[in-house]
């Protein structure tokens, strides 16, 4: 791993960050429902294919894996697959692979909210090996080598240390794409609001694990997420300190979509209401 492929991500997130900004709030987007309240739209599709076409240009045999398009080797398409058939089927384990949110927060970008992100990872040989997160409307950008620590803006970061939940802020998201989820996922909320001090929701899973590896949040928890939604952000908190784990305290996230994230006391208090309910 060098720094040449972490300069590659960042460029290729900067480049995205100006197609955003450019777009934000403009009022003729192409906006499609993929599926049941998952949105896209034309400005997600540019911002895929730009920094496609950035990395593939200076990695012509690495793989590619967009939320948009799916996976891709040497610009083309592997096979066109859903979000569930991409989830199931990709190749975690190639010996490289880009994973890419274009836009992370399409929802909130297409209603003018704010809080949107590019998510760019790097696995190599089945680890991710960097991770970067730039939030273009704040011109902040998250970025972490494997064994190397973590950054904001050059500034070097640190999860929160909070003891307990009493006090905290934890941030978390609604299993919208998969609403016969929700009684369980609703147990597990009161069981985390009742003991600690308030809930986000903003809707942005990246910046929600880059605010944790940042100390802005105490812990992060959420369900039925993709590879892309996280593949950045969990390395960001775990080179912050932090701790990653699915629902059932193991590192099988990554094929659930569940995940959890905290500094240690943190994670074992949020694994232990979650636990505390039984799914179904």
């Amino acid at each position: 791993m060098n720094n040449g492929m972490l300069n590659t991500a960042v460029h290729a997130a900067r480049l995205a960050g100006k197609i955003i900004i450019n777009n934000f709030e403009r009022k003729q987007l192409k906006v499609e429902e993929k599926n049941k309240n998952d949105l896209v739209t034309n400005i997600d599709h540019e911002v895929e294919q730009t920094i496609k076409k950035y990395i593939l240009e200076r990695y012509p045999s690495h793989r590619f894996l967009g939320e948009e398009y799916g996976e891709q080797v040497n610009d083309s398409p592997v096979e066109q697959k859903s979000r569930d058939q991409i989830n199931r089927k990709y190749d975690p384990n190639a010996e490289y692979l880009w994973i890419v949110d274009p836009i992370d927060g399409t929802t909130n970008f297409v209603q003018g909210i704010p809080h949107v992100a590019v998510s760019i990872a790097l696995k190599i040989n089945g680890r991710t090996e960097l991770g970067v997160v730039y939030d273009p409307l704040r011109d902040e950008l998250f970025q972490a080598l494997r064994g190397q620590g973590c950054e904001l803006n050059d500034r070097r970061l640190r999860v929160a240390d909070a003891k307990s939940l009493d006090g905290t802020i934890i941030a978390t998201s609604f299993p919208h794409r998969k609403r016969e989820l929700v009684p369980y996922y609703t147990q597990i909320l009161m069981r985390v609001f009742s003991e600690c001090a308030d809930i986000r929701r903003a809707g942005t899973a990246s910046l929600d694990l880059a605010y944790v590896a940042a100390g802005r949040l105490d812990g992060y928890f959420e369900l039925g997420l993709g590879p892309w939604d996280f593949a950045a952000g969990e390395l960001l908190v775990r080179e912050a300190g932090g701790l990653v784990s699915d629902f059932d305290g193991d590192s099988h996230y990554e094929e659930s979509g569940n995940i959890v994230c905290g500094n240690a006391k943190i994670l074992r208090a949020l694994l232990s209401n979650i636990k505390n309910v039984k799914k179904g």
